[in-house]
C-alpha cells in the first residue's frame, strides 16, 4: 500500500470560461472531443487519460475561492501530441477552424520536434506538437477498421 494519498495523475483540467455555449461548440463541434453528459452549468469531455471540464470563469474562480481577474500569459499550455509533422498541422487547421488564434505557427523547434501554438476562445494556450524522441501522453486509440 502506497504511503501518500496522491497518486501521479491528472484526472480532470477545468478550464474557466468566459462563454460556456461558445467554449462547448469549439471544444465538441470544432475539435470534435467527445462530451459526456453534463449539468447545464459545466461541460465535461472524456480525453483518452483524463477529461476536460469546462465551467463559468466567474463561477470557478467563486468555487476557488480565488479572483476571477487575470490577463496575459496564464503560466501554462495544454499540450496535444501527434506522431508526425503533418498531423501537428492537421490538428492546427482543425482548431484554426474552429474559431482558435494562432500565436506561433507549426515550426521545427530547438529541442528537435515540430510544433506550433494556438489560443482557444478564452485565451488558453494549446501546443500541437510531434516529439521524435519519444511518445508524450497516453496511446491513441487504434483506428477503427475501413469498411
Amino acid at each position: 500500500m502506497s504511503t501518500t494519498a496522491l497518486q501521479p495523475r491528472i484526472s480532470m483540467i477545468t478550464l474557466g470560461v468566459r462563454d460556456l455555449g461558445r467554449s462547448i461548440a469549439f471544444y465538441e463541434q470544432g475539435l470534435g472531443f467527445p462530451r459526456l453528459e453534463s449539468p447545464p452549468s459545466v461541460a465535461f469531455f472524456t480525453l483518452n487519460g483524463t477529461w476536460l471540464g469546462l465551467f463559468g470563469r466567474e463561477a470557478l474562480a467563486e468555487d476557488a475561492q480565488v479572483s476571477a481577474q487575470g490577463s496575459g500569459f496564464p503560466g501554462f499550455s495544454l499540450s496535444h501530441n501527434v506522431d508526425c509533422e503533418a498531423k501537428v498541422h492537421a490538428v492546427f487547421e482543425q482548431a484554426l477552424a474552429a474559431g482558435a488564434t494562432a500565436t506561433k505557427p507549426p515550426q521545427t523547434v530547438f529541442w528537435g520536434g515540430y510544433c506550433g501554438y494556438f489560443k482557444d476562445p478564452d485565451g488558453y494556450l494549446w501546443e500541437v506538437a510531434y516529439n521524435p524522441m519519444m511518445w508524450v501522453g497516453p496511446e491513441d486509440p487504434p483506428e477503427p477498421a475501413a469498411p
